[in-house]
Formats: structure tokens, sequence, C-alpha cells
């Protein structure tokens, strides 16, 4: 049965997780406890989402004491998700635990009204024996972001003792912290400006730009406070337009940077798209032109990830200039 641990708080001091070598590492899982969470309900605890509620949410974060931060958060997610939906992370010492698991005596009670003093004792037990030992008791969190996220924390213990330097099977890493950190970096979903704005002619240039990107690097932090933290970073680096036509109907320049430039009169025209024909042909008489925004994404060394692509689309009728011809009369 799954213990429910209350209120389990890292502290300032840096820990040193190294990864198994050689012979498999031995973990003390809770035994005989009493203090059970309700089978496939949410278990509470710490949270962390890692942007507001209203938006698609990569990471949603529970009984973690992982801190989401940066100016990557707030947007829509591109659907990044993380390969494990649930890890332990280290927590208390043996003295702290210990400490801990008294000061609920009264819950303990509660919970087991038939419990016997001698039963609490054997509760507490498990966290004596571990008093003078070098190490921490680990606990488990989720992402409830993925739909496996709740099913995976409910297969994992309640608490494991981990020796002092040692990470134990299913324990946090530093690539999954990169991978939280990912999951939650968003970038904004710009809007095309163009001029002339509502409607294009046949061979007039057509400027092309974007507005609502804000930042053009944008971070997310990932930090389990006192152990490791990690970084990712978006760098907008380019547009590409897509006239919504072949290339015998559309001219394309692309010397846009990364966020087009916006009409100046007597300037020059480097970025947007000339289009060769009528846009009558074409349904709601207009092309469909889109805009890319490409953020490569970079981590720690060693960590790669593929960049964030982001799409853009606007309607642009394009017609013909019209022309009158009159006829002179004679006096």
């Amino acid at each position: 049965m799954r213990a429910l641990l209350l209120s389990l708080a890292l502290t300032a001091t840096t820990l040193s997780l190294t990864p198994l070598t050689g012979t498999p590492l031995t973990v003390t899982p809770l035994t005989g406890t009493s203090l059970t969470a309700a089978p496939g309900g949410d278990p509470g605890g710490p949270r962390g989402d890692s942007f507001g509620s209203g938006r698609t949410r990569g990471v949603i974060l529970r009984n973690s004491k992982i801190v989401v931060s940066g100016n990557g958060l707030g947007g829509k997610s591109d659907g990044y998700r993380v390969q494990r939906p649930c890890w332990y992370e280290p927590g208390d010492k043996a003295d702290d635990m210990l400490e801990r698991q008294e000061d609920v005596r009264d819950y303990w009670f509660h919970t087991n009204p038939d419990g016997t003093t001698e039963d609490f004792d054997k509760f507490l037990k498990q966290y004596k024996d571990k008093v003078g030992e070098d190490g921490r008791w680990w606990t488990p969190a989720y992402n409830a972001a993925d739909p496996n996220g709740l099913a995976c924390w409910s297969g994992l213990e309640g608490a494991v003792w981990v020796p002092a330097g040692q990470t134990p099977p299913a324990g946090i890493t530093l690539a999954e912290l990169y991978q939280l950190a990912r999951a939650a970096l968003t970038v904004p979903e710009p809007t095309i400006n163009l001029s002339p704005d509502v409607k294009s002619y046949v061979n007039l240039p057509t400027w092309v730009w974007l507005t609502g990107v804000g930042a053009t690097t944008r971070s997310v932090t990932a930090e389990l406070p006192g152990v490791m933290s990690a970084t990712v970073t978006a760098t907008l680096s380019r547009i590409d337009i897509d006239p919504g036509t072949t290339g015998n109907r559309a001219e394309v320049k692309e010397n846009c940077g990364p966020t087009g430039h916006p009409y100046v009169k007597g300037g020059t025209w480097t970025c947007g798209v000339r289009y060769l024909r009528s846009s009558a042909d074409h349904p709601q008489d207009a092309y469909q032109l889109t805009v890319t925004t490409t953020w490569p994404v970079t981590g720690g060394a060693g960590f790669t990830f593929d960049p964030v692509v982001v799409d853009a689309v606007r309607q642009i009728p394009v017609g013909e200039v019209q022309t009158t011809v009159r006829e002179s009369g004679k006096n």
C-alpha cells in the first residue's frame, strides 16, 4: 500500500547524484504502512503547473518539488512529450523524515481507528531504522499532463530509502529534467501583417512581417532545488513564406530576418510576396498565405532537441489592376 507522506521538503544541501554502475543498487521501500491514498485518486501534495489554465499544457507536476520558471512559459504546447510520466525525487534525510512521521500520529490513528500504539510503533520503526545512515528518502511524483501519469505514479512505492550519492531505479535524472523543461517550453503564435493590408494586386509587392512575437529568445528552467537544474532556450532564427500557390504565380522574397520587415514608404522590399496572377480562381477568391517561424532549441552539453516550428495563416485576396480606356471625340 502507498504511504501518504506529508510535506516532504528538500534541504539547501546540494546532492551528488550518480547513475548506477556495477552491482545493482538496493533500495528500501516502505512496508506495512497504513497511511494510504485512495486508489486511482489525486494524491494531492505540492503542485507546480508550468503555465496557466485555459491553454494546452505540456507539464502539470503533481507531488513534485521541481520548480518550472522562465519567459518561455504561458503559450500553447507544441506537443513535446516527456518519455517517462512518473519518477522518484530525493526528499528528507532520515532524522527529518522520522520527525515528520511522528508528527502525523493523530492523523494515523484517525485513518486507522482500529490501530494500536504497537501498530504505530511498527509503522515508525522503518524510519527509525535509517537514522544515522547517510542517505535520503525518495518519494514519487508525476506529470499529470500525460494520460498515463497517475497510473504510473500509483505503481511506485510511497517512499524508498536510497544511500547517499546514488539514484534509485526510476529516480529523476538530469536528462529527464531537461525533458520536463522542454515540454514546458512554449513560443508565441504570431500575427501576420501585410502591406497592402486588405487586398493586394497582381505585380504589386506585398510586404510581410509578424507582430505578437515579443522576445525572440525564450527559456525555461526546471529546477530540483538544492539538487540540479536544466535550462532549455529557444531562439527565433527565421521565417519562411509559403504564398499558397505555385512558383509561376508568385514571387517570394525571404530576406526577412527573424520577424520580417514592416512597410516603410520608399523602402526596399526584401520580405514578402508578389503575386503574378489573380486569386479569383481560388477558394474564397484568396490565396492562403502561410508564414512559418522556426525556433532552434538548445540545452546543456549533450542534450539536443528539434526546433519548435509554428505556422501562422492568413487569407490574401489578389485582384487585377483595372484600367479604363476612354475614347476622345472631336468637337
